[in-house]
């Protein structure tokens, strides 16, 4: 176990990206954590002593992104980029904002609050006294039927959870990888059903930026409207919803996106025909009638795939766009 404690608070902490080290190489990994008093721990030797299963214990508040991708053994270090065993953060304090972002395994217990937007983690009943408790919701859904969320609904046999509290969630489900189902009653935040590959989320309102983004499988329906940049890198499943800010598709290998207006596809996107099949997807997923299912656009990869470009955005992520 390690032991620290902070005398101000300090982002990234148990961020098993380091930033997104692999791109911007701006938090190295075996810098000192700052602010602390009387050790000389590293990020790495937290993320480290995760990995092991052991528990990380933290007197004082922390910043934003703490425990991002907690529980993922991630492929831009050489990783599987799948689900793997975590420990447990123990905060004696406050938590910043985009906490337990794309979150698979562990746990997080603190003393003080949390700072919304929350990450893909959800408030169960704690078992620890004067500590509350929150694990990721794809383990929730997936491989931890046992807890018990505290002011949502969650039903284990059908794996069926129904967020009502109103707290904005980033990269909902992410990595889910049962045939799961949500209802989220409100709006989500950015990267809703990152790298997701069974299940079902609905929202009924609107998303953040990225939604459906890297989607490997399963279904994400937004009722309302969808930011920047969805369904960017989606290799199958279906993203569906009523409108979009702006373009949608970047660098898309596979899946359908259907929208119920007209939106700006990006390469290698393309606007294709609905058929009989397409009409029986958006019915089942929207309940809507025969007539109205056919009003729906469809996109999907284009055939002149080869006439585009890859371009390396900051998360490591390709992006195609067309060549001059």
């Amino acid at each position: 176990m390690i032991e620290l404690e902070l005398a101000s608070k300090v982002d990234h902490l148990c961020d098993y990206t380091f930033n997104f080290y692999w791109h911007e190489k701006e938090l190295e990994p075996d810098t000192v954590i700052p602010s602390q008093k009387n050790t000389e721990y590293t990020y790495r030797q937290l993320v480290d002593e995760l990995k092991k299963g052991e528990d990380v214990h933290i007197k004082g508040s922390v910043g934003t992104r703490f425990a991002y991708s907690l529980g993922v053994d991630l492929a831009h270090f050489g990783g599987t980029g799948k689900t793997e065993p975590a420990g447990r953060i123990f905060v004696d304090g406050d938590i910043g904002p985009e906490s337990g972002m794309s979150m698979s395994a562990g746990a997080l217990y603190l003393t003080g609050d949390i700072e919304e937007p929350l990450g893909n983690i959800i408030e169960v009943s704690s078992d620890e006294e004067g500590y509350r408790k929150f694990i990721s919701i794809t383990e929730l859904l997936c491989n931890n039927s046992s807890e018990v969320p505290i002011e949502n609904s969650f039903d284990a046999g059908s794996k069926k959870l129904v967020l009502t509290d109103n707290i904005p969630r980033g990269t909902l489900a992410s990595r889910c990888n049962c045939n799961a189902e949500i209802i989220v009653e409100g709006n989500v935040y950015n990267g809703t059903g990152l790298l997701m590959e069974s299940g079902t989320i609905t929202v009924k309102g609107d998303s953040g930026l990225n939604t459906g983004a890297h989607l490997n499988g399963g279904n994400v329906v937004i009722e309302g409207t969808v930011g920047e940049f969805a369904g960017a890198y989606m290799r199958a499943g279906v993203l569906l919803f009523n409108d979009a800010k702006g373009y949608a598709g970047a660098g898309m290998l596979g899946g359908t996106i259907y929208s119920r207006k007209k939106i700006p596809p990006a390469p290698p996107a393309e606007k294709m025909r609905m058929g009989g099949k397409d009409s029986s997807t958006v019915r089942k997923l929207t309940g809507v009638g025969r007539v109205e299912s056919m009003l729906y656009n469809k996109y999907e990869v284009g055939e002149e795939k080869a006439q585009y470009i890859k371009v390396q955005m900051r998360d490591g992520s390709i992006v195609l766009r067309k060549a001059d």
